[in-house]
């Protein structure tokens, strides 16, 4: 008896290792939103990382959160690394590549609560006085993610999150002047 329960235990622990090891390696998450302003108004938010405060959604989740800035203030080679509670974890971004009122690229790497590195962009498409953007997050899954995503809907969780943030930088963008 005791065997057979053995033998059942295991071929679902190595059941769920093939199945958790068979999920998608590369991942991608995008939402986006239509501003009533012009990119050249609503680039400078984004791509001054400092300006993420009045806007990013991981912003409020931790009040004494540590925040430090290196080399330019904006656009390629800006980084803003920041260490906070359970919530936040701890990580670095670095602005990559930069296309004025076009694009930007961002090496997003996450130290806690586990170690990851993926690439983050922004887009921003004029429509006429408006301007959609268009955020993104895409990296590749190791095997404790792609278990974790067994439990966890990470599209859902993070592009909840993305959601907020470009509703802030909406609401941000449309009431700065020169709109």
């Amino acid at each position: 008896m005791l065997a057979t329960i053995l033998i059942v235990l295991a071929v679902l622990v190595v059941g769920f290792l093939a199945f958790a090891a068979s999920r998608p390696a590369d991942f991608r998450i995008t939402r986006d939103t239509t501003i009533s302003a012009a990119p050249a108004v609503i680039f400078p938010h984004v791509n001054d990382l400092g300006k993420w405060k009045a806007w990013s959604p991981w912003e409020n989740l931790d009040p004494t959160m540590k925040r430090t800035f290196e080399g330019p203030s904006s656009g390629v080679g800006a980084v803003y690394a920041w260490e906070g509670n359970k919530q936040v974890g701890s990580g670095r971004m670095t602005i990559t590549e930069c296309r004025p009122h076009e694009s930007i690229r961002i090496k997003l790497e996450f130290f806690k609560p586990m170690s990851a590195v993926n690439v983050t962009g922004f887009a921003f498409k004029p429509e006429g006085n408006r301007t959609t953007v268009t955020w993104s997050m895409s990296g590749r899954n190791n095997f404790i993610a792609k278990a974790f995503s067994l439990f966890m809907n990470m599209d859902k969780m993070v592009g909840g999150r993305f959601e907020q943030g470009l509703n802030s930088l909406k609401a941000v963008s449309e009431s700065s002047p020169g709109r």
